[in-house]
């Protein structure tokens, strides 16, 4: 199959596209795969596209630096680690340079510092504030592919900074709005977005479009294709986003604000799920106003993210305070409820680490009655008890006994007829 052609026709007139391309570890893993990525490069080059490439660290690069660092300090200073963690991208830059220049293109390689993405201090997990783009501009107007390094920037006063995990997604989705570029293409090791992971379900459909609503809540609630962050850039600035595969080719999934044209929105669009939830109950608290606030403050206060809340009121003038953590913040979440505990004189603190959430989105939702009922019935038709249920205008999510969770995606997945392909369902 061809390259996917992006650009536009007017008239007789064949307008070519600005593209930024993103490539993951995985696709930059070997020299072969950087190899590989460049003849992609340049193929899009042959078509008169102007190109922006994103790139990560090799594939295990980034754990390889975390597991050297720790042998030389078990807590390393978290300005060094993005010093060191930063050097991962500038290898694939330099070599994917390389590589294009071999093939006869003019190519030049950025940090983020040398394009000047500048973030806030926190070392780790900085966010983006401006992008000068004034020096890729120029290096776009003269012919160049500009190769930028994802995943990194610099503060105010110079320190390298970088986005935390998934960062270089941001990277790209983040350049793309500053350049105005027509489509940011993010390159994986899978061929787009489907209804659900295809390893628990065989039958899974890749979707050709969805929504930036939708995607951000998949992104959410456990879908592991693209970063929350990236996401919710792509949808603020508009920049329409095709997931892709760098060792397949087709088209991909696009993500824009639009969804299916023609034939009315199915009510669900896909499955996501987590398995890194853990529950907290504390039990028999006094119902006074604030009560939210006295047990979550502390949790807050800890940098502990909560994710589903539930309050139930009993008629002694106790309520029963329940909520949802990362299982890797387990631990700290139940030392920090205890002591809670203790000083509004709680009757107990229950605790689960073994459970998941399993979620059904849609736009579709909107305009459909009966879809909630619908997840609970084929739950129940599967003897799978619900613990919590959250929902929004496009999604319904459930936390269950983690043992269930695969036979309650499967169970959903034909509930909702997922895995039709009837033209209209999800086509663009």
């Amino acid at each position: 199959m061809d390259l996917l052609d992006v650009s536009f026709d007017v008239g007789n007139r064949k307008i070519m596209a600005l593209l930024v391309q993103k490539y993951g570890g995985t696709s930059v893993g070997t020299a072969e795969r950087i190899e590989a990525v460049a003849d992609r490069v340049y193929k899009h080059k042959q078509q008169g596209d102007d190109i922006v490439v994103v790139v990560s660290a090799m594939s295990g690069e980034t754990n390889r630096l975390i597991e050297l660092a720790k042998s030389i300090n078990a807590s390393p200073s978290a300005r060094e680690m993005d010093v060191l963690l930063s050097t991962g991208e500038q290898v694939t830059i330099a070599l994917l340079s390389m590589a294009l220049m071999k093939r006869g293109l003019d190519a030049r390689s950025y940090t983020g510092s040398q394009i000047r993405i500048t973030t806030d201090n926190a070392h780790g997990k900085a966010r983006i504030q401006k992008i000068d783009t004034e020096a890729m501009q120029a290096d776009l107007d003269a012919g160049r592919v500009v190769v930028a390094a994802g995943f990194q920037g610099a503060d105010e006063f110079g320190n390298i900074t970088t986005l935390g995990r998934g960062g270089s997604d941001t990277t790209g989705v983040a350049l793309a709005a500053a350049l105005k570029a027509d489509e940011c293409q993010i390159y994986t090791d899978v061929d787009g977005v489907y209804t659900t992971d295809p390893r628990v379900v065989d039958s899974a459909r890749r979707l050709d479009k969805i929504t930036f609503e939708e995607m951000l809540e998949m992104a959410s609630l456990g879908s592991k294709v693209l970063q929350i962050r990236a996401v919710e850039f792509a949808g603020k600035y508009q920049v329409p986003l095709r997931v892709l595969s760098s060792f397949v080719e087709g088209e991909g999934t696009l993500i824009t604000t639009e969804g299916s044209k023609g034939m009315e929105q199915p009510a669900v669009s896909g499955i996501a799920f987590n398995r890194d939830e853990a529950k907290l109950t504390l039990k028999g608290v006094p119902d006074i106003p604030g009560i939210a606030s006295r047990i979550l403050g502390p949790i807050s206060d800890a940098n502990i993210e909560v994710d589903m809340i539930v309050q139930n009121v009993s008629v002694d003038g106790t309520t029963d305070f329940t909520f949802t953590v990362h299982r890797n913040e387990y631990d700290q979440a139940l030392a920090t409820l205890n002591s809670i505990a203790k000083e509004l004189g709680a009757v107990a603190v229950l605790s689960d680490a073994k459970i998941a959430k399993v979620s059904i989105v849609g736009v579709g939702m909107r305009s459909h009655a009966g879809v909630a009922s619908s997840m609970f019935r084929a739950l129940a038709a599967e003897s799978i008890n619900i613990q919590l249920i959250s929902t929004s205008e496009i999604k319904v999510s459930v936390i269950i006994d983690e043992k269930y969770m695969e036979l309650a995606v499967r169970a959903l997945h034909s509930a909702f007829k997922l895995s039709d392909t009837a033209p209209g369902v999800r086509e663009a």
